[in-house]
């Protein structure tokens, strides 16, 4: 028999889902004193570090803001790469790319990095210490929920009999997000007919903190630099290291859905020549390490960001195609947006769960999601086809865009996150102010 609702313990807010935006979410809120539980069905991540599996997040500057001020990026086991210059180009596999390219610096705009490269195994682990060390913060993992959303708030019925009662319920749940379909908000969706190739490659010669981003038929191809391997360890990129190859990349490879089989098949020798026709030798020689990952490639945009007492953040509320590498990013954007609204209505001593916050929160976000879709989908379409008279009209755009400072500051912006319409504290650096 379950316990009765005046039993209940209070909470500020429900998080479900203890991936990267609802476990960064979470520790922001309690960072900022608010009682939060987060709640996810399968058990988290443990803490040790599991072999190096070859899956890392490009962590925009905006994004590494955020991190800073929910307390986790302090606590990453590892140094992140930075990336202090890109690399766009055109071409086909096993050609030299066009000679009309597009080159970013960073320190040439001013800045220390657009962004950092952090392995998912380092995020993880910075994650769950985080959690783990705020006192107003439960984690709930394995645990299953039962929501009722009402005017007043939610009550949460936990698998195992407990009963919570909070202000606001947020899906982080991803994709497939059961909450967003409870509350009846559809979501478009686009089938982009590729499938992503997600791995590592450790290579003879030194990246430079050089990412690539290359423009071929079926698709881009990113290879984005990784922090050197350390050959003392006992991992697959330690023993690379120690046989010649101590630098390393992380590679996303978007490709014809009815090919990527056959490139997943591949042993590894012949895997590292077709990521070598695509990347172009400047790296030296590759070998594969780790695992290899594949998944189909989407775009995702729910008609509503928020119901009665839910939010949804994330993967919940859009996703985009990978060309630009900004899909944590954009959840990371959710997650500074609801926490400043929510650590707002709290100071003020008002209810963070009202209709008000959540009109607040779907106005700051959606368009900046839907102008994300809209530019990645339009990126997809123009540079993901092998008609003539295109290609020569992208190439000339790409040397375009490298000649004019005011244009390649406004793209250089956006890629770390910042601009766009989209006015956050977290994200540019102003911390989180404790509620009182």
């Amino acid at each position: 028999m379950s316990p009765p609702e005046d039993a209940a313990q209070d909470l500020d807010v429900l998080v479900i889902g203890a991936g990267p935006a609802g476990g960064t979410l979470a520790a922001a809120l309690a960072t900022a004193g608010l009682s939060v539980a987060v709640v996810d069905a399968q058990p988290l991540p443990p803490m040790e570090l599991p072999a190096f599996d070859g899956r890392a997040y490009a962590i925009a500057a905006s994004s590494r803001n955020l991190l800073e001020a929910a307390g986790i990026w302090p606590l990453l086991p590892a140094v992140p790469c930075a990336i202090t210059a890109i690399r766009v180009s055109d071409g086909r596999p096993g050609e030299a790319p066009s000679p009309l390219r597009l080159h970013f610096d960073a320190a040439e705009m001013g800045e220390e990095a657009f962004g950092w490269m952090v392995e998912a195994r380092a995020l993880r682990v910075a994650l769950n210490a985080r959690l783990a060390a705020l006192p107003r913060l439960q984690v709930l993992a394995p645990m299953t929920v039962e929501l009722d959303r009402r005017l007043g708030g939610v009550v949460a019925r936990l698998a195992d009999g407990r009963v919570l009662r909070a202000r606001l319920a947020v899906s982080a749940e991803g994709r497939r997000s059961t909450l967003r379909g409870e509350a009846g908000i559809g979501a478009a969706r686009l089938d982009y007919r590729q499938a992503g190739i997600v791995c590592a490659i450790a290579h003879e010669r030194p990246h430079g903190g050089t990412a690539l981003e290359a423009f071929l038929p079926n698709g881009p191809f990113a290879q984005l630099p990784l922090s050197d391997a350390s050959p003392d360890g006992d991992d697959e990129r330690a023993a690379a290291a120690r046989e010649g190859f101590p630098h390393a990349s992380a590679i996303v490879w978007s490709e014809r859905t009815d090919l990527a089989p056959r490139f997943m098949a591949m042993d590894g020798t012949a895997f590292a020549r077709e990521v070598v026709r695509r990347m172009g030798d400047h790296l030296g020689a590759v070998r594969l390490v780790g695992g290899r990952w594949s998944y189909p490639l989407s775009a995702l945009q729910a008609m509503r960001f928020a119901d009665m007492r839910l939010a949804l953040v994330g993967d919940a509320a859009h996703g985009i195609h990978p060309i630009a590498g900004q899909g944590l990013n954009v959840g990371f954007r959710d997650v500074a947006a609801l926490a400043e609204l929510v650590i707002q209505a709290k100071a003020a001593g008002g209810d963070v769960g009202t209709a008000p916050v959540l009109a607040a929160y779907q106005a700051a976000r959606r368009p900046d999601s839907l102008m994300m879709l809209g530019a990645t989908h339009a990126l997809e379409r123009l540079f993901g086809n092998d008609i003539a008279p295109v290609r020569v009209a992208r190439r000339l755009g790409i040397a375009a865009v490298d000649r004019i400072p005011a244009l390649k500051g406004f793209f250089a912006r956006r890629a770390m996150g910042f601009g766009g319409g989209v006015a956050s504290g977290l994200l540019e650096g102003r911390g989180i102010m404790p509620v009182r």
